[in-house]
């Protein structure tokens, strides 16, 4: 069964027991299916990249999840450890929205390891959506930009002077 003949209707998840499930639509035998993914493993500590890794690479599964954005699976997983971990999960969707927004001012050398890769996955999917391609009906190679220059000149204490290290 080849995966580009399944697509993707609907996903979400179970807490008790904790399962990915998910409906799609097999269009060589024209039925929409139903298929529970239990996470046997998965607890509050448990690393979600290394949970996504492991569906990706089940034999049963795998063609499945791959239906889904890597993005939405984080999500999904998230979701499942925060209510594991005692958060209501209006609470959990409120954080994951917060950790799905992409602010430009933010400062990503501060957040935690899944934080960081999932707005990284964000970026992703929001250039994908915007790049500009050979072939596309807007696209336009070697496009020049004159943007306005400000003298602004700076200074530094640290390669002033004859102090400095002759041999750099």
């Amino acid at each position: 069964m080849a995966s580009s003949t399944l697509q993707l209707l609907k996903c979400g998840v179970r807490f008790d027991p904790p399962t990915l499930v998910m409906t799609y639509k097999d269009w060589k035998s024209s039925k929409m299916r139903r298929r529970s993914m239990p996470l046997r493993s998965f607890n509050k500590n448990s690393n979600v990249q290394s949970t996504i890794q492991e569906l990706q690479e089940n034999k049963r599964h795998g063609r499945y999840v791959q239906l889904m954005s890597e993005a939405q699976l984080y999500r999904l997983l998230t979701i499942v450890k925060d209510k594991l971990s005692g958060l209501s999960l209006e609470a959990s969707i409120a954080r994951n929205n917060e950790i799905d927004t992409v602010k430009p001012d933010e400062d990503l050398n501060k957040v935690d390891p899944e934080t960081l890769v999932r707005k990284k996955l964000r970026m992703d999917s929001s250039f994908e959506k915007n790049r500009k391609r050979p072939g596309d009906p807007d696209f336009e190679y070697n496009i020049e930009v004159d943007f306005e220059t400000v003298e602004k000149i700076e200074t530094s204490g640290w390669d002033s002077g004859d102090d400095s290290d002759p041999d750099f």
